[in-house]
């Protein structure tokens, strides 16, 4: 699914970014006749009807805005929201790592608010789809005005089912299978009934004691190959002239990505060969 046609110029129904000279932003949606008011006068939504993106408008005060349509990183970090949002840095790592590509079909665990739903269908396109499972009944209600918005319409290759993901019954098979819960380690054995074989199983949890578990819980499932793990840190730098320097602000940890892929059945993958560190099963299990 890809959303509604990016024409060049603006139209009434388009959502626009104004960034004033100071970098603060504004998203309005263009309505006829309608008036957007600031501080220092305003800006009539006709006037900005038929303009290129990169245009700067003015207010009747004199403010100078430049305006864009907003980015998918500018729509999500900007949209309604109850659960935390999976960023923008999160979002692009998922769909790189996992391979989420055209025609390729994604269960999805803990919608949240729709931010790495709308990620995945813009990813799967009109071939492949995607099917999102939530416990939350507020939370799947603000998923699905997100994605609608987004796309303009409810996309369909797009189903969300409103309970846990492991009390149904499933016969679809998938090419991934993409967890954003609290205990992905439940769905472990699922996922593996569900995955093609190569297919990929990919959990994004928070702490430390999440990647744990779920790592175990994979490693004992003899299903997957070895887990790999990693969390993603952008950070953001200051240039002006020769001053050139990181940000002070950055976005750090927001959780890590665990992926492993689904072996043939009855495949056993060789044994690792790298020696555990000392300690990390505790002493009983160390000197067995």
């Amino acid at each position: 699914m890809t959303p509604k046609e990016r024409a060049p110029e603006f139209a009434i129904g388009d959502r626009v970014q104004l960034t004033d000279s100071k970098g603060k932003m504004h998203t309005i949606t263009l309505q006829p006749n309608q008036e957007w008011h600031t501080h220092n006068g305003w800006l009539v939504h006709n006037d900005l009807v038929g303009l290129p993106e990169g245009s700067v408008v003015e207010t009747t005060g004199g403010l100078k805005f430049l305006a864009f349509k907003p980015l998918l990183s500018d729509y999500v970090l900007s949209m309604p929201r109850g659960a935390t949002i999976v960023y923008p840095k999160d979002a692009a790592m998922i769909l790189g790592v996992a391979d989420v590509a055209p025609g390729v079909h994604v269960l999805e665990a803990g919608v949240g608010s729709g931010a790495l739903s709308i990620s995945l269908l813009r990813a799967v396109g009109d071939s492949g789809s995607v099917d999102s499972f939530e416990k939350r009944d507020e939370f799947a209600t603000i998923a699905t005005k997100n994605v609608t918005n987004y796309f303009g319409e409810k996309p369909e290759n797009w189903s969300l089912t409103l309970g846990a993901v492991q009390e149904f019954s499933h016969t679809k098979k998938y090419d991934r299978v993409i967890l954003d819960m609290l205990a992905p380690w439940e769905c472990v054995e699922m996922a593996s009934s569900l995955l093609v074989p190569g297919g990929v199983f990919l959990a994004y949890v928070a702490t430390t004691t999440q990647l744990s578990v779920v790592a175990e819980a994979i490693k004992e499932s003899g299903n997957y190959t070895e887990p790999e793990s990693t969390e993603t840190i952008v950070r953001g730098w200051h240039h002006e002239g020769l001053a050139v320097r990181p940000q002070h602000r950055m976005i750090g940890h927001t959780g890590f990505l665990m992926i492993a892929r689904r072996l043939a059945p009855g495949t056993i993958a060789p044994a690792r060969r790298r020696r555990p560190s000392k300690g990390a099963y505790g002493v009983n299990e160390a000197e067995a």
